[in-house]
This record gives structure tokens, C-alpha cells and sequence, in this order.
């Protein structure tokens, strides 16, 4: 090469290929969501239980001091007893709640982006259609698959269907405020919104609906303490899995959380109407 040849410039140095996310970070974070709410719902279920013991314990002793101390030590913890009703709703409203609650400000809080988007489809009429059709195919659904099920003699009883029937025995307003108002309101903030949500954001949504769903259905029916044969165990979660499943879809459908709320408390309506005056469960 001569002298006078120009040595060509040096070519650009290639741009470092991007490295897309990888597809299991947002499946660990569904994953350390479900295990921070599992935590949390123990932890506050404990809690509460011991300051329910605590509030009884007292109560007994000053009933037993006004008795001048009638009551032997077994018969003041007979006295003490087990919570009721009540003190149950409260427990499982203060435990499921408060998980729900840490997760959404902790975790997955809305931006007000997504709130505008919300109020939006609010006002949409569709929203409100769809709303109330998911809510009837639920509710045809799950008298459908119990009918089909009593047809090869499987007849499932939900664990909470006792505790439902002593309090609209004892507590019936409170029982629908819980049941129409509270508990959709705070399932629905924590399968839909925030486990939902995450896998949702992430381009995933019907693993999310999947996974999402599942969990639903095992914190209905904890296996290990149901008394149903596992037959009927696979009824209650085929039942409770498909209503989270539907309550995915009308969310994303629909564009707000609301109208999944709406649904699974007009759900929750029907079911309770249908066991005080039809005797169902």
C-alpha cells in the first residue's frame, strides 16, 4: 500500500443489542406478591385472634370476680370459648383486608393515569352491560356445574356456608355489608388488581388470569380443612376458579376494577338471597 493511499476511517462501533426483560422477573413478582399476602393474611389473622382472646379473657375474669370466683380454671376457659360469628367476619375482613390494602399502596398502587381510565369506563354503558352479563353467567354457571355434580352424587358444602348461616341468623345487616360491599371490594384489590394486574401489565394476562384464578379458589377452600371428599373439593374450586377467571376477564374487558366489583357483589347478592329464602348454599 502506498504512501498516498487514505486509510479508510474506522467503522462505528455496533450498538449493544438491547436485552429484553426476562420473562420470569414478572412471574417472581407475582410469586413474592402472593407470598407477601399469604404472610400478611396469617400474620393479621393471628393477631387478631389473640386480641379476641385477650377482650374474652377479660370479660370472663370480671364476670368470674363478680361471681366471687365461682368458676374453676376449666370452666373459665369453656367460658372463653371460640370466636363467633362476628368475631369471625371481623378477623377474616381485618386479615384478607389488610393484605389486600398493603399490597395495592405497596406494590401495585394505581397511577392517575389508570384512575382517569377507570372513571372513563365508568360512564361507558357497555361497561355496565358487560357487568351484568358475567354476573348472570356466573350465576348460571355455578348453579349449572352443582346440578351436574348432584347428578353423580356430589353435593359439596362450602366451609363458610355455616358461619354464613349463624350470622344472618344473629348479624344479617352486617352480614350483607360484608359479604355485597367489603369482601368484593377487597378480593377483587387484591386477585384482580394486584396479582392479576402484575402479570396483566407484563403481557401476560392469561397466565395471570390462570395463576390469579387458582389462588382464588384455594383461599375459598383451603385444602386440608374442608370436609368435602376431594370430589367435591374439585367442584368448589372448579366453581370459585372459574368466577375469579370471570372477574379477569370482565376487569381487562372493561378497562376498570369497579366493574369487576360490581359483578362479584351482585354475585355475593344472589347467593345470600338464595340461602335465606331458598335455604341454598
Amino acid at each position: 500500500m502506498s504512501a498516498s493511499t487514505p486509510v479508510s476511517a474506522a467503522p462505528p462501533p455496533v450498538p449493544p443489542v438491547s436485552t429484553p426483560p426476562r420473562a420470569v422477573a414478572p412471574l417472581a413478582g407475582f410469586f413474592i406478591d402472593l407470598g407477601i399476602a399469604a404472610v400478611t393474611l396469617v400474620g393479621l389473622s393471628m393477631v387478631s385472634g389473640l386480641f379476641w382472646g385477650f377482650y374474652r379473657a377479660i370479660v370472663v375474669s370480671r364476670a368470674n370476680a363478680e361471681a366471687n370466683g365461682g368458676l374453676t380454671p376449666d370452666a373459665v376457659g369453656a367460658a372463653v370459648g371460640q370466636p363467633g360469628a362476628l368475631a369471625q367476619i371481623l378477623m377474616a375482613l381485618i386479615a384478607t383486608g389488610g393484605a389486600a390494602l398493603l399490597l395495592y399502596f405497596w406494590r401495585r398502587p394505581a397511577s392517575a393515569g389508570e384512575r382517569m381510565a377507570s372513571r372513563q369506563a365508568l360512564l361507558r354503558p357497555s361497561t355496565w352491560g358487560w357487568t351484568l352479563l358475567v354476573a348472570t353467567l356466573i350465576v348460571l354457571g355455578s348453579n349449572g356445574i352443582a346440578f351436574l355434580s348432584k347428578q353423580f352424587g356430589i353435593e359439596p358444602v362450602p366451609t363458610n356456608v355455616e358461619l354464613m348461616q349463624s350470622a344472618i341468623a344473629r348479624f344479617p345487616l352486617f352480614l350483607v355489608l360484608f359479604a355485597v360491599v367489603l369482601a368484593p371490594a377487597y378480593e377483587e384489590l387484591l386477585f384482580r388488581r394486584v396479582l392479576f394486574g402484575r402479570l396483566w401489565q407484563a403481557g401476560r394476562p392469561w397466565l395471570g388470569l390462570i395463576l390469579s384464578s387458582l389462588a382464588f379458589a384455594l383461599v375459598h377452600e383451603v385444602p386440608g380443612v374442608s370436609k368435602n371428599s376431594l370430589l367435591g373439593m374439585a367442584q368448589l374450586w372448579l366453581v370459585y376458579g372459574g368466577m375469579g377467571a370471570a372477574f379477569c376477564w370482565l376487569y381487562r374487558r372493561t378497562g376498570t376494577l369497579w366493574a369487576a366489583i360490581a359483578a362479584h357483589a351482585l354475585n355475593n347478592a344472589v347467593a345470600l338471597a338464595a340461602m335465606v329464602f331458598l335455604g341454598s348454599t
